[in-house]
């Protein structure tokens, strides 16, 4: 098991479940993403570069796609959600629809060239 996943593990119900599907989403577009570490945070990295982290808050979850860009492609479907520069807020009640976290993600992917 990975540091993504160990950090994971450690966050009770229904939150881990919602961050394990954003990772598992990710790794399903990027199957060569390895763990490692990125400003603090267990994140999964493609070419050496960081690729997404996912974190539990007190009062929420957020995705760091390491990318205002990459936000920036789904903002427009992100109106009921919480944002800042590099993060997309969540909760496990209110999760990031699939779709939206695949375009994101993939928006990353582009930008690191993989």
């Amino acid at each position: 098991m990975g540091t993504v996943d160990e950090t994971i593990a450690e966050v009770p119900s229904p939150s881990r479940e919602a961050l394990r599907h954003v990772i598992d989403i990710a790794r399903r577009l990027a199957p060569d993403a390895e763990d490692g570490m990125s400003y603090g945070m267990p994140a999964l990295k493609v070419a050496g570069k960081p690729f997404v982290a996912v974190v539990a808050a007190a009062k929420h979850l957020s995705v760091y796609p390491f990318s205002s860009a990459a936000i920036d492609t789904v903002r427009a479907d992100l109106a009921d959600y919480s944002l800042s520069r590099g993060t997309v807020r969540f909760s496990a009640e209110h999760p990031l629809p699939d779709d939206v976290v695949e375009r994101l993600l993939r928006a990353r992917l582009a930008e690191i060239g993989a």
